[in-house]
């Protein structure tokens, strides 16, 4: 048997044996108080799930859409020891001009703007 059919085999074991030791040994009896949404043992006032602002979820998308801009250009200084960099300056102005269309999109559409 080689290495990697080992270690499949070990790794597939162990997690089924403590998948169902888990489901196994949980005590599974909540008590009122658990259900509660709130331990501090007050009652709670109002209703303890408020939608949020579908504004916050927008930001945050564009947040990780930067952020793998910044991934996606991280290994630029190491490109440019490429055999074209001129390939390498193109696709690079290609991204950032796509993502700064979409900024602008955003901007203009008020998208940004976080009261209304």
């Amino acid at each position: 048997m080689n290495m990697i059919t080992f270690m499949l085999m070990l790794s597939l074991t162990l997690s089924t044996i403590l998948t169902t030791l888990n489901f196994w040994i949980a005590q599974m009896n909540p008590d009122s108080e658990k259900l509660s949404p709130y331990e501090c043992g007050f009652d709670p006032l109002g209703s303890a799930r408020l939608p949020f602002s579908i504004r916050f979820f927008l930001v945050a998308i564009l947040f990780l859409l930067f952020d793998l801009e910044i991934a996606l250009l991280l290994p630029l200084p190491w490109a440019t020891q490429l055999h074209s960099p001129i390939t390498t300056l193109i696709w690079t102005s290609a991204i950032i001009t796509i993502l700064t269309l979409g900024l602008l999109y955003e901007w203009t559409q008020g998208g940004l703007e976080w009261a209304e």
